[in-house]
C-alpha cells in the first residue's frame, strides 16, 4: 500500500459523496418548484443510503469481485475476504470499494431529475435499486473491472477508455433518464422557472468541487496523472460555463445564472471520460463545445419532443458524457471502434434493461403519483412536510 494514494483517495471519495450530499440535492432542489424542494432531498439522501447498503450486499462484487468478461461473480459479497490489510493496487481494497460506492450513489441519483415533482417515493426506490445492481454494476465490470469492454476484451488489447465515467455513468445514467421520463409522462404545468437559482448556483459549486474527487480520485494514486484529470477538469468547467452563456447571450439577449451553472455540469460531463487521457488544450476544446451543444440538446428535447425530462439529465449529463467519450478517439487517445462500439453496446443493454425494469417495477407499485399530489406538491403528499409556503 501507498500511503499518499491511500490519503487522496480517501479525500476524493469524500468529495465524490459530497457531489450528492449536498451538491446533487441543491442543484436539483433548486430547480423544481419551491412546494417539491424536500421531496427532491429525500430522494437523493434516501438513493445514497440504499445504494450503500446494495453496494455492500452484492454491487461492489458483481462489478469488481472477479475478471469474468461478464461479471465479476459473488466472491466479494458483504466484502468477504476483506479486511483492512487487503490490497487492491496501492490502496486498501475497503478505501477501493468506498471510492467506487460513491460512484454507485451519484449515478442512480442522477436520473432523479428526470421524473422530479410527479414520481411515487416507492418507485424511485425499487427502481434504483434494481438498476444500479443490474444495469450500473455490470456496465462498470465490463469496463473498469476486467470486463469483455477492456483491455485485452471484444476491442484488442486497446479496450474502453472511460476514465471517469463517460459512459459507465453519464450516458447510462441519461439514456435511463429519457426513459424514465417517457414512461412517467409529462408534468402537468412544465413551464414553471426555477423556484431558487441561488440554491442551484450552490449546487453547482458543491459538484464542481466535488468533480475534483470524481475525476482526480479516478487515477486512483497521488501523482501527475491525478493533478492533469483535475486540471482538465477545471478547464473544461469554465469553458462550458462561459459558452453557454454567450450562447444564451447571442439567441435570448441574456445571460442567466441557471444558464451559467448548467453549463458548468456540461463541460464537467464531457470531460469525465477524457480527463485521464487528454490535456488543458483539448479540456478546452472539450468545454467550448459542450457549452453550446447541450444547451441545443435541451432546446431540442424541450421543443421537438413530447419528453418532459425534467431538470435536462439527458441532454446535459447523456449528451456530454457521450461527446467527450467520441472525443478520446477524435483526439487520438483512443480506438474509434472501442469507443463507438462501448456506446453502442452499453446503449442497448442500457435501454433494453432500464425499460424491462420500469415494466416490472409498474408492477409493484404505481409510477407516478394522483393529480392533486402532484398540484399540492410531494412535499406534504408524500412526506408530511413543507419547506416552503405552499403558495410559493
Amino acid at each position: 500500500m501507498n500511503g499518499a494514494d491511500t490519503a487522496w483517495i480517501i479525500v476524493a471519495t469524500a468529495l465524490v459523496l459530497m457531489m450528492t450530499l449536498p451538491g446533487l440535492a441543491l442543484f436539483y432542489g433548486g430547480l423544481v418548484r419551491a412546494r417539491n424542494v424536500l421531496s427532491v432531498f429525500m430522494q437523493c439522501f434516501a438513493i445514497a443510503c440504499l445504494m450503500s447498503v446494495l453496494w455492500l450486499v452484492a454491487g461492489y462484487s458483481i462489478a469488481f469481485g472477479g475478471e469474468g468478461p461478464i461479471w465479476g461473480g459473488l466472491g466479494r459479497v458483504l466484502l468477504m475476504g476483506v479486511d483492512a490489510t487487503t490490497e487492491k493496487g496501492t490502496l486498501p481494497e475497503v478505501l477501493f470499494f468506498a471510492f467506487q460506492m460513491t460512484f454507485a450513489i451519484i449515478t442512480p441519483a442522477l436520473f432523479l431529475g428526470a421524473f422530479a415533482e410527479r414520481v411515487t417515493f416507492a418507485f424511485v426506490l425499487l427502481f434504483s435499486a434494481l438498476w444500479m445492481l443490474l444495469i450500473y454494476a455490470p456496465v462498470a465490470h465490463w469496463i473498469w473491472g476486467g470486463g469483455f469492454l477492456s483491455d485485452g476484451g471484444l476491442f484488442g488489447a486497446v479496450g474502453t477508455k472511460d476514465f471517469a465515467g463517460g459512459i459507465v455513468v453519464h450516458e447510462t445514467a441519461g439514456l435511463a433518464a429519457l426513459l424514465l421520463a417517457a414512461a412517467v409522462g409529462p408534468r402537468k404545468n412544465r413551464t414553471t422557472p426555477p423556484h431558487n437559482p441561488g440554491m442551484v448556483a450552490m449546487g453547482a459549486g458543491l459538484l464542481w468541487v466535488g468533480w475534483f474527487g470524481f475525476n482526480g480520485g479516478s487515477a486512483l494514486a497521488a501523482d501527475g496523472a491525478a493533478a492533469m484529470a483535475l486540471t482538465v477538469t477545471h478547464v473544461s468547467a469554465a469553458a462550458a460555463s462561459l459558452t453557454w452563456v454567450l450562447w444564451e447571450r447571442v439567441k435570448f439577449g441574456r445571460a442567466s445564472l441557471v444558464g451559467l451553472v448548467t453549463g458548468t455540469i456540461a463541460g464537467l460531463a464531457s470531460i469525465t471520460p477524457a480527463s485521464g487521457y487528454v490535456g488543458p488544450a483539448a479540456a478546452l476544446l472539450i468545454g467550448s463545445v459542450a457549452g453550446i451543444l447541450c444547451q441545443e440538446a435541451v432546446a431540442l428535447i424541450r421543443n421537438k419532443t413530447r419528453l418532459d425530462d425534467t431538470l435536462d439529465v439527458f441532454a446535459v449529463h447523456g449528451v456530454g458524457g457521450i461527446f467527450g467519450t467520441i472525443m478520446i478517439a477524435a483526439l487520438g487517445a483512443g480506438s474509434w471502434s472501442a469507443q463507438l462500439g462501448a456506446l453502442v453496446i452499453v446503449g442497448v443493454f442500457t435501454v433494453v434493461g432500464s425499460w424491462v425494469l420500469i415494466r416490472l417495477c409498474a408492477l409493484v407499485t404505481p409510477l407516478r403519483v394522483d393529480a392533486e399530489s402532484e398540484y399540492n406538491g410531494l412535499d406534504i403528499a408524500t412526506h408530511g412536510e413543507r419547506a416552503y409556503d405552499m403558495n410559493s
